[in-house]
């Protein structure tokens, strides 16, 4: 018998091999990200919760990969173990488990670099777009993507070799059935152990590992399989929401709440929206209604803004119309500034609702409220519009036409994000002049592409900022030349005096986690210019969702609609920002603000006037609850279909379509 347990034990060298170096892997990577980030680690006292509580979650991380595999390979008979099928199918089994984390690791600090946080659900909902995201590695980060590549399959080749002979040598150890079984056991109940990494009520999650004010601290002690891993474990899921961040409330007080907050004249309940009036600013005939939605565009790079000098033809029209100095973006994603433009909704920790099934239809946007006036709807996109679903999510949702990448007819330049924002302007202001000379009012929605990895724009149209042309800075400097060229254009159109323009980024480029949210890098530049409208400089805190009520106040739209933000138009308020990060939730007012973290107690920040937060013990009254409401609704909205329309749409019964070769002028 004493020679029979280490025999038994040898049949698992090529695990415990594979669970070493797979711990050493994972703790180098974070070592080398830990001193990227030395000056956040330090200031966060975290050297030791990162490393220590990073070595808890490798070892969960290679029990998941190794466990299950071990107790199956125990209890395997000597006979099949020595089979060379066998062989392989485990030899490729562990290469995997070094392989697929080591390459995660390789990816990570590009996409740390972008979005300041370990690849999450962001980074699995990118991998639905192989042919756009292929595109963007491959002229942006061709050298860094080869050389993951390569180690990638360096990796796979030489481990698998090594796997594979180990296999061969120890395929005949073994031992009698019982001790076999009995050690299978054993390592299975160790690995659930080493998975869940405690013995309370709930197991080990990236919640329970936070520790900092920084959210790129925050996902040091994560390795990046474990973050995918639990991004789509919560995508598969039952999704919570922002119960994550509060369970106890009932709807029914969130919804009595945003009554009395909106003094909206009709009850949410589920079986139907509730509805928020307002008398309109203008009270003429309907006006036109062009937004153009810029992307990637942050204040970082809006002179006026107190940004880099990339924007002079945006700070030109800051100068002509109704300019907001401290607006701010609901997310860190294009989908997210579309949710919040386009339809008011406030942000929630799931996935944007352009992608979410009870959002494919009877969700309002403002189309669905315009189409009812008959107005032409119609999205223009210069790049595939399948992706992130946004032609699914707008012709379900009001609007009635998509003009996207194969729509254009020998456009002057194609990146891989499709035709340039030149093309794309100028077959918007071709259709804008058409359907004013038909006497069509129309609503335009206008996203632009150009600012986007991997940054390609047409030569000659700009003085370089950066000597390299394909960079950040460069492309938004060509986006606002751009748009200037267009504005100037709809400035000497037919359609000028009956349209409302609005000028917005989606969100900012980058957000980097410095902080549990990052407000610096939500500020976005906003405009708007409206026949009659008085140029300002508007210094009050508002959000995007506060821009669909405003645009339809200027568009004399009087229609109660769902939308909870203000009506800016109005001299109150609002004073407050709402801001989505991962699965942090801010509330930001004048002076203060509030960040929700899943199964954590709320943070509370004094806010001065130059935007620096600090700190503090103690919320002011209410703000707490405040932060709870606004961050529940979008949840409560979603489940209960109160972010509608009641009864059918005139002018939406035929069916909606995309552009058609029949229409192209």
């Amino acid at each position: 018998m004493s020679r029979s347990v280490p025999r038994a034990v040898s049949a698992l060298t090529p695990f415990l091999l594979v669970f070493v170096v797979g711990l050493a892997l994972l703790s180098t990577s974070r070592l080398g990200l830990s001193l990227w980030h030395a000056d956040a680690v330090g200031a966060a006292d975290g050297w030791t919760p990162v490393l220590l509580q990073g070595l808890r979650v490798d070892v969960a991380t290679m029990c998941m990969f190794l466990g299950v595999a071990a107790g199956l390979y125990l209890l395997l008979p000597a006979g099949l173990r020595v089979r060379g099928a066998v062989r392989v199918l485990f030899a490729a089994w562990l290469t995997l488990a070094l392989v697929l984390p080591f390459a995660l690791e390789l990816a990570t600090p590009a996409f740390m670099h972008e979005y300041g946080l370990r690849p999450n659900r962001v980074f699995v909902e990118y991998l639905l777009y192989p042919q756009e995201v292929a595109a963007t590695l491959g002229k942006g980060h061709l050298g860094s993507s080869l050389l993951t590549l390569a180690l990638t399959a360096i990796a796979a080749v030489l481990g698998y070799r090594l796997l594979h002979r180990a296999m061969a040598r120890n395929a005949d150890a073994g031992g009698s059935w019982t001790l076999r079984a009995g050690l299978a056991v054993l390592v299975l109940a160790l690995s659930a152990l080493g998975i869940r990494s405690t013995l309370g009520h709930r197991p080990m999650n990236p919640a329970l590992l936070a520790f900092s004010g920084d959210a790129t601290v925050n996902t040091l002690p994560l390795n990046s399989f474990y973050s995918v891993a639990f991004s789509v474990r919560d995508l598969l899921r039952e999704d919570p929401g922002a119960r994550l961040y509060d369970i106890a409330t009932p709807d029914a007080a969130v919804a009595a709440y945003m009554r009395e907050r909106t003094g909206s004249t009709r009850a949410a309940s589920t079986s139907a929206p509730m509805l928020v009036g307002r008398a309109p600013a203008y009270t003429g005939r309907p006006r036109n209604l062009v937004i153009v939605l810029e992307e990637s565009l942050g204040a970082q790079f809006v002179g006026s803004l107190g940004g880099l000098p990339l924007t002079p033809n945006y700070d030109r029209l800051s100068t002509q119309g109704w300019a907001f100095d401290q607006l701010y973006a609901t997310g860190t994603r294009s989908v997210r500034g579309i949710e919040a433009v386009i339809s008011g909704y406030t942000p929630t920790p799931s996935q944007a609702t352009v992608k979410r099934p009870r959002a494919q239809g009877h969700f309002f946007t403002l189309a669905s409220v315009l189409a009812r006036h008959g107005y032409d709807t119609t999205f223009y996109y210069g790049g595939e519009s399948h992706f992130d679903n946004m032609r699914g999510f707008l012709l379900a949702n009001g609007f009635k036409r998509v003009i996207d990448r194969k729509d254009y007819v020998a456009p002057a330049f194609v990146g891989s994000w499709g035709v340039s924002d030149e093309d794309l302007f100028d077959r918007a202001h071709a259709e804008f002049t058409r359907l004013q000379a038909e006497g069509k009012p129309f609503l335009g929605f206008v996203f632009t592409s150009s600012n986007h990895d991997p940054f390609e724009f047409p030569d000659g149209r700009i003085q370089l900022h950066d000597a390299q042309k394909a960079t950040r800075n460069n492309a938004a400097k060509y986006a606002d030349y751009a748009l200037g060229r267009f504005m100037d254009r709809a400035m000497a159109s037919p359609y000028r005096d009956d349209t409302v323009f609005l000028i917005v980024a989606d969100h900012d480029s980058r957000a980097f986690g410095r902080t549990l949210v990052p407000v610096d890098n939500f500020h976005i530049p906003g405009l708007i210019i409206a026949p009659g409208l008085a140029p300002q400089r508007d210094g009050r805190l508002v959000s995007q969702i506060d821009l669909g009520p405003t645009l339809l106040s200027l568009v004399g739209i009087a229609d109660p609609t769902p939308m909870i933000g203000a009506d800016l138009t109005r001299a109150q308020g609002p004073g407050r920002a709402l801001m989505q990060y991962d699965q942090n939730f801010a509330y930001m007012t004048d002076d203060a603000m509030v960040v929700l973290q899943p199964s954590q107690p709320a943070l509370i920040f004094s806010r001065s006037a130059d935007g620096t937060l600090l700190p503090r013990d103690s919320a002011p009254p209410g703000l707490v609850r405040d932060a709870t409401m606004h961050a529940l609704w979008g949840t409560l909205a979603y489940e209960h279909g109160w972010h509608t329309l009641p009864g059918p749409s005139r002018g939406e019964t035929a069916p909606a379509t995309a552009f058609s070769a029949a229409d192209k002028r």
